[in-house]
């Protein structure tokens, strides 16, 4: 296209932008802007190469289809004027709209909208840069007043509604707060007991769903892992007791509170969220634009709790659920192949997990499957001196010949499980429930004396400096009071969890007979291992060293193997506890 800039007819291209948020405003719409560009050009004589526009688009950003094209099209020349209603049409950033300027000045066009203050001059210049700097922090104030709001109103015990609440619950008729949807709460708890109470993986509760065509949070085919997984360790359906959330609100709040109910949280101010566009040429060639996300965790102390309904889920079932997820790794495909001891193997050299493993073998059609170890494997042989590749199916037999030797005497397990229950309560002095009982009483004494001390202060029975000083001293009980409270609910779990897997691994694998033992699958197999709380340690000789526990220093069993791989062989060794613990084995 020649370039006729300054001789003959004026051409101008005609910009309108308007963003998510401001589409969901009325009176500033696209065929708005428009129609004013064109009423503009006409009295101004233009005449109008291309009207472009961006619908849904951030001017925090030059990333934008429409610009992009108005950019193209200035390249090309015989472009006098690009036209907007508004400056922060162009960008909502005064840089750019500068490097817009100039950009567009190398090829003779000049950038403009109709609330322009100045004259082109310098001084105009000038005058129009102060105004789009005035209009940037008058933004920034409009976005720190919203945060401000949000955060007020966080504190007062209100949610700030996203577009979707969390599954299972939706939004009361104010939209700040959750009612309970049953429908959708029952396929929750449903969750949460196939995870925290019959002991099923993350995998097997997707698998069961998607067989038996249970409807997804969104409407698709699948359920995912992730999602699932993110249901487990929200707080929104964890249940708290009122004594609880009273020590994580304001007393504004916990006043509307009722004292003999459980309550969920959720959490807000949690996650800072940033978002930008950016332009990419795809494998066709076609430019597409994708928006990139970044999310990181504010600090905890920054975070905000609002109350909202029990979800009426054990909380010993979620405490489970989340124990049993929270050494997940995402398993290996490497080969084709379910690793069983994935998560469960480390190195004895540096700790880390060992990886999953299927090295090129050349022309030969046989894979070997390894463990080795994810330090060297990932940082370099320098990085860990576990040089040895531990063979996947000779290391997964002989654990889970070791686990099925246990399996197949049901009461000598039981015995040994049992004994853990006996010597975790001698351990920590006597009963948790009995010692939270007089934990609570002295926390309900230390309310009682503090609403005497303020009684005794407004009477003027004792003066404000005393009130202080006694008050402090009350505080001082209640945190000690409110650990000890947190220790023992832990203490708790531990036997509940003994128990519970006590129970399952004796009734629900102990009966099988050995063919159907040694028939389970990978995945079952692995089911069983975490309910041992089973780790390997792996050596740089090839020996494995196998360890069950149900709870940190409580030993179950423990053994040593070594693969004599040169003769084909095994060589088993047991070994027991030197500590005095007791042992299944």
């Amino acid at each position: 296209m020649p370039n006729t800039n300054g001789h003959g007819p004026k051409r101008a291209i005609l910009y309108a932008r308007v963003s998510t948020d401001e589409q969901a405003r009325s009176g500033y719409s696209l065929a708005q802007q428009i129609e004013a560009l064109r009423a503009y050009a006409a009295r101004e004589g233009y005449e109008v190469l291309e009207e472009v526009q961006d619908a849904g688009q951030s001017g925090a950003s030059l990333e934008r289809p429409g610009m992009d094209r108005v950019r193209d099209l200035v390249a090309a020349g015989g472009v006098s004027v690009v036209l907007a209603q508004d400056r922060d049409r162009f960008s909502r950033e005064p840089a750019y709209t500068y490097l817009l300027r100039r950009e567009f000045e190398e090829h003779e066009c000049e950038l403009r909208s109709l609330n322009d203050r100045g004259d082109g001059s310098p001084e105009g210049e000038l005058t129009d840069g102060i105004l789009d700097q005035l209009a940037k922090y008058e933004r920034a104030k409009i976005a720190e007043r919203s945060r401000r709001g949000k955060l007020r109103k966080a504190r007062e015990g209100k949610m700030i509604p996203a577009s979707t609440p969390n599954y299972g619950f939706g939004y009361n008729g104010a939209r700040d707060n959750y009612v309970v949807d049953e429908a959708n709460m029952c396929v929750v708890r449903r969750i949460f007991r196939m995870v925290g109470a019959e002991g099923d993986s993350l995998n097997s509760v997707k698998r069961t769903f998607d067989r038996e065509g249970v409807p997804t949070p969104r409407g698709s085919r699948y359920w995912g892992n992730t999602f699932i997984q993110r249901v487990i360790t929200d707080d929104v359906y964890r249940s708290h007791a009122f004594e609880e959330v009273k020590t994580m609100v304001s007393p504004e709040v916990a006043s509307r509170l009722d004292p003999d109910k459980s309550y969920g949280v959720w959490w807000f101010n949690r996650r800072r969220r940033t978002e930008k566009q950016v332009s990419e040429v795809g494998p066709d060639g076609q430019r597409r634009y994708v928006r990139r996300s970044t999310t990181t965790q504010k600090p905890k102390e920054e975070w905000v709790a609002i109350p909202v309904p029990d979800a009426g889920i054990p909380r010993e079932w979620v405490d489970h659920a989340r124990e049993a997820i929270s050494n997940n790794a995402k398993f290996s495909r490497a080969g084709g192949r379910f690793w069983e001891l994935s998560g469960l193997m480390k190195c004895s050299e540096c700790g880390r997990g060992m990886l999953g493993n299927s090295p090129p073998n050349g022309s030969r059609k046989k894979v070997h499957h390894y463990y080795r170890c994810r330090t060297r494997h990932l940082e370099g042989t320098g990085a860990c001196s576990m040089a040895k590749n531990i063979r996947a199916g000779e290391a997964e037999s002989v654990v889970w010949s070791f686990v099925t030797s246990l399996l197949l005497n049901p009461e000598a397990l039981r015995e040994g499980l049992d004994e853990m229950v006996r010597w975790e309560l001698a351990t920590n002095h006597g009963n948790p429930e009995e010692e939270a009982a007089i934990w609570l009483d002295r926390l309900t004494e230390a309310d009682h004396r503090r609403a005497n001390f303020q009684d005794m202060a407004a009477a003027g029975l004792i003066t404000f400096d005393e009130l202080g000083a006694k008050l402090g001293a009350l505080e001082e009980t209640r945190k000690t009071a409110q650990r000890e409270l947190a220790a023992l609910e832990g203490r708790t779990e531990r036997l509940r969890a003994l128990k519970r897997d006590r129970d399952a691994l004796v009734e629900g694998y102990a009966e099988l007979m050995p063919e159907a033992l040694e028939d389970l699958h990978p995945e079952e197999r692995h089911r069983v291992y975490n309910m041992l709380r089973l780790r390997v340690l792996a050596f740089p000789d090839g020996t494995l060293e196998v360890s069950g526990a149900l709870r940190e220093g409580v030993l179950v069993c423990k053994e040593s193997t070594r693969r004599l791989l040169s003769r084909g062989t095994s060589r088993v060794r047991s070994r027991r506890s030197s500590r005095g613990r007791p042992s299944a084995t």
